[in-house]
């Protein structure tokens, strides 16, 4: 029989990721980007008329129960879309450093709709955490646009606009609040990674979770933070699946003789622990 803090866990986990409901239709749109094609600019200006009828034009993605749990579609109505697997990797982790006492607070850099952190946030008080921060930091406008004489392979990137991707500090707040789990404890960092992370009121990590997609967001990271993580502490990254993210964490890992085996959690993401 579970303890009571482990079912907690478990349903946290399934209501943050929607693995308790079908994966409802999403309007026509919700995920395209704002550079449109001729085929959804014809089927905006229909879900615009059917809208004056008080109907909605929607598509049945019908996503398979794999894909959902492993994390492999960009979910409508989820407050994370990382999936199960990530999901119990995290957890894992989290567990680990709590067990073998390693010093160090939690971030993820790149949030979306904050599912990750909330759940961060809940597990340590369900393990009875009492100090431990956990840090969210964001753009809270999207992605940035490629900087391509600065990082080229990020030539040609189309991350920054989608706009579903671009949710505000105010709604990931709201969404910490419908789970009772915002509080001091839970410490946001506005901005591009570039401008704020350097800076950022952090001493000592035990937990560093990266999900910036692109070669620069994860390599800024990378040149900010991870000196900060404790020795026993975990490296996860969400997009090592993306060609772009997987460069930014080879070059950084050979510039800092870094050997650390890197371990498969699914198709996109990996960790390794610090030695």
């Amino acid at each position: 029989m579970k303890r009571s803090e482990d079912l907690y866990i478990d349903l946290l986990k399934q209501t943050l990721s929607f693995q308790l409901w079908p994966e409802p239709p999403m309007p026509v749109g919700y995920f395209s980007t704002r550079r449109k094609s001729l085929k959804e600019r014809a089927f905006a200006r229909l879900s615009r008329l059917t809208a004056n009828w008080g109907y909605v034009l929607a598509v049945d993605h019908s996503y398979s129960l794999e894909a959902r749990q492993g994390g492999e579609v960009w979910p409508g109505y989820a407050d994370t879309m990382i999936g199960l697997k990530r999901l119990d990797n995290l957890e894992h982790c989290v567990r680990s450093v709590l067990a073998d006492d390693i010093p160090g607070d939690l971030i993820e850099t790149g949030v979306w709709r904050g599912g990750s952190c909330i759940f961060m946030r809940g597990l340590i008080e369900a393990l009875g955490d009492t100090h431990r921060k956990v840090f969210v930091a964001d753009s809270f406008e999207g992605l940035p646009a490629p900087e391509p004489d600065k990082y080229p392979q990020d030539t040609g990137d189309t991350l920054h606009q989608y706009d579903v991707l671009a949710v505000s500090e105010d709604d990931v707040r709201r969404n910490f609040e419908r789970y009772n789990l915002l509080d001091d404890r839970v410490v946001f960092i506005k901005g591009f990674f570039a401008d704020t992370l350097a800076a950022a009121p952090i001493d000592q990590l035990s937990i560093l979770r990266l999900d910036g997609d692109m070669y620069g967001s994860t390599i800024e990271v990378l040149e900010a933070l991870y000196h900060k993580l404790s020795a026993g502490g975990y490296c996860i990254v969400d997009d090592y699946g993306l060609s772009t993210c997987q460069q930014a964490i080879t070059d950084f890992r050979s510039a800092q003789n870094i050997t650390d085996p890197i371990i498969t959690i699914d198709k996109f993401g990996v960790y390794w622990r610090k030695t």
